[in-house]
């Protein structure tokens, strides 16, 4: 099997096979392309341009230029390009990920976050370089992982600040606290990934294996706010960003926002933002460089930008 491995115009990598389930590989994403993500895999994803939608057993998301993602081994990720995205990834095998602390005492979670235009462009330049070195390891040898240590170091540095909160997770030993910053940073995808319906705590729970006041007094302790909570201010935002980029009327929101009524919505949105959903959405428009479009332009531009 090759180890780098590029999907583009169309084509889907199948990356759930036996044997890609073993290797350590760099993938690339582009122009409407698909890759699906094994099992066992640990895969780390930077949108270099354009966008790309990822559905995971964690939920949905929507990646954007500039923004990372990362995901466990078993989420079993599948991430498909727009027709102008480029996304670079790296496959880590569980063997190739335990290495990875000899090199990053703070190793690599899952999660989320964005990169500078700089830190996008020496991600891209240390990939290629990663490639490189993966394409000239003699067939059938274990892949050094040394020859990734380069953007395995930049991609742990990104994790930086996600990764300075572990010490406020419980635990007698440094590994044991890892282990809790893991689970509960999956939950918190997990919250994100499902930004259009209510969340249950027993759901959270049972993805972390911690009882449900276990991991509420945890997750609170951790991010400074209730799972209901995070999960309220995400579903507010995700409703916000709906107002700001499509022509959905304000009750469609409310409802991809997981509200059973508008006038429950309308509160909710009033008490995050200050203003209503109708106020808001006028000033995104009128602050817009094209604002002075048609409204049916507009309307045609956000059907239009759907996978």
């Amino acid at each position: 099997m090759e180890q780098v491995q590029w999907a583009d115009r169309g084509q889907l990598l199948q990356l759930d096979t036996p044997e890609a389930a073993t290797q350590t590989s760099c993938v690339a994403v582009s122009r409407l392309g698909s890759a699906q993500v094994a099992t066992t895999v640990f895969s780390v994803w930077v949108q270099v341009r354009g966008s790309a939608w990822v559905e995971a057993k964690e939920g949905k998301f929507r990646l954007h230029r500039g923004d990372w993602i990362a995901f466990e081994k078993d989420s079993r990720p599948l991430l498909q390009a727009d027709r102008h995205g480029i996304s670079v990834g790296v496959m880590l095998s569980p063997e190739a990920l335990r290495a990875v602390a000899q090199f990053a005492e703070c190793g690599l979670y899952a999660g989320r976050g964005q990169v500078s235009r700089r830190d996008a462009r020496i991600v891209v330049r240390l990939w290629r370089e990663a490639g490189k070195r993966l394409a000239a390891s003699e067939p059938g040898r274990p892949v050094d992982v040394a020859a990734l240590r380069p953007i395995l170091l930049h991609l742990a540095g990104l994790q930086r600040e996600l990764a300075s909160r572990i010490t406020r997770c419980p635990g007698r030993s440094r590994s044991r606290q890892r282990q809790v910053f893991g689970r509960l940073q999956r939950a918190h995808m997990y919250l994100q990934g499902n930004c259009d319906r209510v969340v249950r705590i027993s759901e959270l729970a049972e993805l972390t294996s911690f009882s449900s006041w276990y991991f509420s007094k945890t997750f609170h302790g951790l991010y400074d706010e209730s799972p209901q909570a995070a999960s309220s201010r995400m579903r507010m935002d995700r409703a916000a960003d709906l107002l700001k980029d499509t022509s959905m009327m304000v009750g469609e929101v409310a409802a991809a926002s997981g509200f059973d009524n508008c006038c429950s919505f309308a509160r909710a949105f009033r008490a995050r933002f200050g203003v209503s959903a109708t106020r808001y959405r006028s000033a995104a428009m009128s602050s817009r460089p094209d604002s002075a479009k048609a409204p049916g332009a507009r309307r045609k531009a956000a059907a239009g930008s759907g996978p």
